[in-house]
């Protein structure tokens, strides 16, 4: 696999990560790993902060980080987890997983930088069983108009160039109903707390890919 090299970023942001765990990142991941059982497949581990949050029902996790400096990071970090971690190199928009044989996809801060979110989502979508659950934790798209004009600046500027292919302004809210899941659960707020910048505007939700298809344009955004 062709590695996703963003070295300058990845040491960055591999730098920043305990003083935004400290700011309540560490406890967004633990709120949307809370009550996860069975096999999980987790796109975009970075370096591996999630995995001391995942509770001891999940069977196993499988993570996927196709940036060499922070997949290195977390391969060091599986001892971390409680429960059995294999860290590999894939991207989200081709997953090396067989057709339904997850339990669980986590998507962790990383469908902002990932070069085609529908592509991702629909994978996420393939290898979960039905009934299988989709946890999300993202920033993205501002409800303002003045920020969300911010964004589409930014976005068409050097914010990606310098974050890692990060773009601020996606609605990943509705490409996840757009690939098919149901969202039952979505928090939105702002991050860092009393902060407004271009990448504030975070989600949190659960959503699943139904046991049985949905009629065409009953899909429930929930928010």
């Amino acid at each position: 696999m062709t590695a996703c090299r963003h070295p300058v970023f990845a040491r960055v942001y591999a730098r920043a990560s305990p003083t935004l765990d400290a700011q309540g990142v560490a406890a967004h991941r633990r709120r949307i790993l809370a009550g996860l059982h069975g096999q999980v497949v987790e796109v975009g581990a970075g370096d591996g902060a999630s995995f001391p949050h995942y509770p001891d029902t999940v069977t196993s996790v499988v993570a996927v980080e196709p940036e060499p400096y922070l997949r290195g990071r977390a391969e060091r970090r599986v001892t971390d987890a409680s429960v059995p971690v294999r860290v590999l190199d894939a991207v989200a928009e081709l997953l090396p997983f067989a057709d339904a044989s997850a339990d669980v996809v986590v998507a962790s801060l990383v469908l902002c930088s990932v070069g085609d979110p529908p592509a991702a989502l629909r994978e996420a979508f393939r290898v979960l069983r039905p009934g299988g659950e989709l946890r999300f934790y993202e920033h993205v798209a501002a409800q303002t108009p003045t920020l969300r004009r911010v964004q589409r600046v930014v976005d068409a500027t050097l914010w990606p160039l310098f974050s890692g292919g990060c773009h601020t302004g996606r609605d990943t809210v509705a490409a996840i109903t757009a690939a098919g899941f149901v969202i039952h659960d979505l928090e939105r707020f702002m991050f860092p707390p009393g902060r407004t910048q271009p990448a504030s505007p975070h989600v949190l939700g659960r959503a699943t890919r139904p046991a049985v298809p949905a009629p065409v344009g009953s899909g429930h955004r929930g928010d």
